[in-house]
């Protein structure tokens, strides 16, 4: 699984930031990096530093599953921690979730048209 970091003119996206975002997705997707391609994670300032506030950075995280259109999941957060924490989980939850309705359907039995 190929993760790829991206960060705005706002954000210093130095190395240590990459590795460390690198070490929170990889944990979080563990169970299904087998099918998984590609993470792009995208960290954006919303405000800049002109207007502090609240919740103005953004972690847009998209990831790649072989044969599938791409997953992506959006936090916002104070901090760029807590917003790729935030949408490392979620992204996680998505990907579970579709996979199991995947494979739900795969084995569903087919239905009873036995009409008598």
């Amino acid at each position: 699984m190929q993760i790829l970091v991206n960060t705005d003119h706002n954000i210093d996206g130095h190395a240590a930031l990459a590795t460390w975002v690198k070490s929170v997705i990889e944990p979080s997707l563990a169970g299904v990096s087998d099918r998984i391609t590609r993470v792009t994670v995208h960290l954006t300032d919303e405000n800049s530093n002109k207007k502090p506030g609240t919740d103005d950075m953004r972690c847009v995280l998209e990831a790649h599953l072989a044969g599938r259109t791409p997953f992506a999941v959006t936090e916002q957060a104070a901090t760029i921690h807590d917003a790729v924490i935030a949408a490392s989980g979620k992204l996680s939850r998505l990907i579970d979730h579709t996979l199991e309705r995947m494979a739900d359907r795969n084995t569903a039995a087919p239905p009873n048209f036995d009409r008598r």
